[in-house]
């Protein structure tokens, strides 16, 4: 029940869409793939590889899939979060960490550096009027100096521009058997 326009109670409208909580507003029965963006347009497709590409190395690779992992629970990215969660169980990832995630700031799982990487990335991702926060910016600057710095950029923007393609074009998650 909620107040109605008199002040009265009214029935409730239903449920809040859940793309109103940052979740993709599918359903079981909506998950065939769109589009294959490599198919139809591999020119864009290639860019983004060589860009990610460009990312690799500046930072530790555990530390990228985190990064990437956390970017992809907040961009409600099915194939991704498969894809990075299992690159990170392969580097020896605990599953706790993983199952922790989410909440890495109510946690003491993650170091300081890895403190600064994931909210450098949840503030880029989520980009706020005015952008990233100085703050923000400044600890994981003192965490990753010069090119390291350059490389977390490009790993987050890089996974947000993977989100978007496999988001919108429903990329299919491969089941294990």
């Amino acid at each position: 029940m909620v107040l109605g326009a008199g002040g009265g109670l009214a029935l409730d409208p239903g449920p809040i869409p859940a793309y109103r909580h940052g979740m993709t507003p599918t359903t079981a029965t909506s998950h065939a793939p769109r589009l294959d963006l490599g198919e139809e347009l591999p020119a864009a497709y290639a860019a983004i590889v060589r860009l990610d590409q460009a990312a690799s190395g500046q930072i530790d690779a555990a530390l990228k899939a985190l990064v990437e992992l956390r970017v992809s629970q907040i961009n409600g990215c099915a194939f991704c979060l498969d894809m990075h969660a299992r690159a990170l169980r392969e580097l020896g990832e605990s599953q706790q960490r993983l199952d922790m995630l989410a909440a890495w700031r109510e946690v003491s799982l993650f170091d300081e550096r890895e403190r600064a990487a994931l909210e450098f990335a949840e503030s880029v991702t989520r980009l706020e009027p005015g952008g990233v926060p100085d703050d923000v910016w400044d600890a994981a600057a003192a965490a990753f100096p010069g090119q390291q710095m350059a490389g977390l950029l490009a790993a987050v923007i890089v996974i947000n521009a993977w989100n978007r393609v496999a988001v919108p074009s429903r990329m299919a998650v491969p089941e294990i058997a």
